[in-house]
C-alpha cells in the first residue's frame, strides 16, 4: 500500500465521523457504515469489488448495533475501513477479513470515548466566550479545536495502521497457515449470523414480525428482486407509519 492511499483510508475514517461534508446524520447513514466505506476502500486500493464484498459482509454484523444514549458498543466505521483496507491489502478471504474486523471495531469505541472525554475541556471556554460575546472565539473552540482533535485522533491511528499494517498482516498469514486461519474462518462464517439474530430479535418482539414473513414470501417464493422488494417496503412502511400517526391522533383528539 502507498503512503497516498493510507492518507486517503484515514481521510475516510476521519469523514465517517466528522460532521462534513453530508452532516453527522448524514454521515453515520453513508460513508460510517461499512458497505459503503469497503466500496470507497475497495476504489483507493484499485478492487472495488473484494471492497464492497468484505464491507457488506462486515455490515452484517452490525445490522442490529443501536447506539444510545451517546453510548458505542463497537465502532464499525473503523472495522468497516481499516478492516476492508488490511484484507485487501494482506491478501486476506472474507471470513478472515470479519475475525480482524471485530477487535478493530472495539479498539474504535477508544477513540470514541477519549474524544468525548476531551471534548468535554472545550465546553467552559465556549460559555466563557457566549458570556463575553465574542462569537469568533466561540466558533474556534466549538468547531474548529473539536475538529482539530478528531482529526488527529482518527486520521493518524488509521493512517498508520493501514500503512504498516499490511505487511504485518501478510507476514502472520504466512507464519500461521494452514489450521488457525481455517479456525478464523469458521469464526467469521459465524459472525454475520450475530446480526442477523440481533435484528430478528428486534423484529420479533414488536409488531414488524408480519413485515418479515411478507419479506420472505415475496422474496423466497414469488422471486421479488431485492430493488422492487425495497421500494415495496418503503411504500409499505409509508403507509403503516401515516395510519398508525392518524390513529394516535384520533385518540388523542
Amino acid at each position: 500500500m502507498s503512503v497516498f492511499q493510507a492518507i486517503l483510508i484515514g481521510l475516510c475514517y476521519y469523514l465517517a465521523n466528522s460532521p462534513w461534508p453530508f452532516g453527522g446524520l448524514g454521515n453515520y447513514a453513508i460513508l460510517y457504515r461499512p458497505m459503503v466505506s469497503g466500496l470507497v476502500v475497495g476504489l483507493i486500493l484499485g478492487d472495488p469489488v473484494t471492497g464492497t464484498i468484505i464491507g457488506a459482509t462486515i455490515n452484517l454484523m452490525y445490522i442490529g448495533i443501536i447506539s444510545a444514549g451517546g453510548s458505542m458498543p463497537s465502532d464499525m466505521s473503523l472495522a468497516g475501513i481499516l478492516g476492508t483496507a488490511l484484507a485487501i491489502s494482506g491478501g486476506m478471504q472474507t471470513e478472515a477479513a470479519l475475525a480482524i474486523a471485530v477487535p478493530l471495531g472495539l479498539l474504535g469505541t477508544i477513540v470514541w470515548v477519549g474524544r468525548l472525554t476531551l471534548d468535554t475541556a472545550f465546553v467552559p471556554l465556549a460559555e466563557k466566550y457566549a458570556d463575553e460575546g465574542k462569537p469568533e472565539k466561540v466558533w474556534i473552540v466549538n468547531i474548529l479545536l473539536p475538529q482539530l482533535l478528531l482529526f488527529a485522533m482518527t486520521f493518524i491511528p488509521c493512517f498508520l495502521a493501514a500503512y504498516f499494517g499490511g505487511q504485518y498482516i501478510q507476514g502472520a498469514i504466512d507464519a500461521l497457515g494452514g489450521n488457525v486461519l481455517r479456525i478464523l474462518g469458521i469464526i467469521g462464517g459465524m459472525l454475520p449470523a450475530v446480526g442477523i439474530g440481533m435484528i430478528l430479535l428486534s423484529i420479533f418482539k414488536g409488531e414488524a414480525r408480519i413485515f418479515f414473513f411478507l419479506g420472505f414470501l415475496l422474496a423466497a417464493y414469488f422471486g421479488v428482486p431485492i430493488l422492487p422488494l425495497s421500494l415495496i417496503s418503503l411504500c409499505i412502511t409509508i403507509i403503516y407509519m401515516q395510519l398508525k400517526g392518524n390513529v394516535g391522533g384520533a385518540q388523542n383528539g
